[in-house]
């Protein structure tokens, strides 16, 4: 590893910093951007974010896809008239429309551009906390046909195919909105993915 930090007779990056970071979903660090009606916090998901800082793990925030592509009200001011999974399910087809998609690839892009970065010169990306049901974001749950099922957000497996591409295997775990969270973050930086999903 001191070799990566070695560059043109300096060393890089010895400092205060950890050298040790996360992907994290847009909004569990911003609350503003996830779509109406599911607000669970007036800004960030505080535990989360409280765990990560005392840990000192620094948090590379995702772009939130569904504001990128769709909007903030993702394209249909109603959408927090109907039940979380029905609205889940009509962002995840709309995600799945060419546009849509052709900016979920240009999104991917700019976190592996990161992500090849800090690996390059040896920091520790120790994985990736999306959020499950999202249809975006979800890691072991997602919403489709009207319902949370199991399988991953477009987004995310789409950001973890081109991780794999590139080399870079990234546990991932997914959580919901409460103090649960935190005790599923704190197993993935700890090396230990979590078993049973937060459904």
């Amino acid at each position: 590893m001191a070799s990566q930090n070695w560059k043109g007779g300096i060393f890089l990056f010895t400092d205060k910093r950890s050298r040790r970071l996360v992907l994290a979903a847009h909004c569990l660090l911003n609350q503003n951007a996830i779509s109406d009606g599911t607000a669970d916090y007036p800004g960030t998901h505080e535990e989360v974010a409280r765990l990560l800082l005392e840990e000192g793990v620094g948090i590379l925030q995702l772009p939130c896809p569904e504001l990128c592509c769709l909007g903030l009200d993702r394209g249909d001011p109603l959408g927090a008239s109907r039940p979380v999974t029905v609205e889940n399910t009509r962002i995840r087809r709309e995600m799945e429309r060419p546009e849509a998609a052709a900016r979920l690839d240009a999104l991917v892009e700019q976190v592996l551009l990161q992500a090849r970065e800090y690996h390059r010169h040896g920091f520790s990306i120790l994985g990736i906390v999306g959020v499950n049901r999202s249809p975006c974001c979800g890691v072991e749950t997602t919403s489709e046909n009207g319902r949370e099922t199991a399988g991953r957000g477009i987004f995310l497996q789409r950001l973890l195919d081109a991780l794999a591409a590139e080399g870079l295997y990234l546990p991932a775990v997914g959580v919901k909105f409460g103090p649960q969270a935190a005790e599923r973050v704190a197993e993935l930086l700890r090396g230990r993915t979590p078993l049973e999903p937060d459904v």
